[in-house]
């Protein structure tokens, strides 16, 4: 083997390592919407079942805060969320993001900073149901560009009228239904 392409070769292993080291957020023992957990609970006047525990590192890329409406008594903020590659300033910065009416949108001017499915599942919009006062607080003093660390469960809502309200499970999902519904049961800055 030349020398070119044993370093080549050993950039490659170098910058796979790399990136399999990296935190991202687990979805633990998650299938595409599969429910994993019957943990049920009353919250707010609202029945709660536990989908998933989910927990990870992310850079808000944006954030937006709601006052109105029914989805606003449990939810009072929604963060987009980047991990891996998406949490990266280099790479999020190249991008427009925003958020509106509990969507988040991302464009890019010419062409990606990296493929666009890898922003699609490195990013998410997260609806957060505070799980008290103490983690509302905390919420509310994040910024956006901050790196933090979220843990709790991806829930389902439902109102005795029929209403609800439900987390995807999926990392691969996009559009209508694909953003996470998080009951934030511990938020650190890092």
């Amino acid at each position: 083997m030349s020398r070119r392409a044993y370093l080549i070769w050993l950039i490659v292993i170098i910058t796979g390592l790399i990136y399999w080291w990296k935190p991202s957020p687990t979805i633990e023992n998650a299938k595409d919407h599969q429910r994993v957990s019957d943990t049920v609970q009353t919250f707010n006047g609202y029945t709660m079942t536990n989908l998933a525990n989910y927990e990870g590192q992310f850079r808000v890329l944006s954030r937006e805060n709601y006052r109105s409406g029914r989805e606003a008594e449990l939810s009072p903020v929604d963060f987009a969320l980047g991990w891996g590659a998406m949490a990266d300033p280099s790479v999020y910065k190249q991008l427009s993001i925003r958020q509106s009416n509990r969507w988040y949108y991302w464009r890019y001017e010419n062409q990606p900073p990296i493929p666009r499915h890898e922003i699609e599942t490195h990013s998410a919009n997260t609806h957060l149901i505070p799980a008290n006062e103490t983690i509302a607080k905390q919420l509310a003093d994040v910024d956006q560009d901050d790196l933090i660390y979220l843990k709790g469960h991806l829930v389902e809502v439902k109102s005795a009228d029929g209403w609800m309200w439900r987390s995807s499970l999926s990392r691969e999902d996009t559009g209508n239904g694909a953003c996470e519904l998080m009951l934030v049961e511990e938020v650190r800055e890092l």
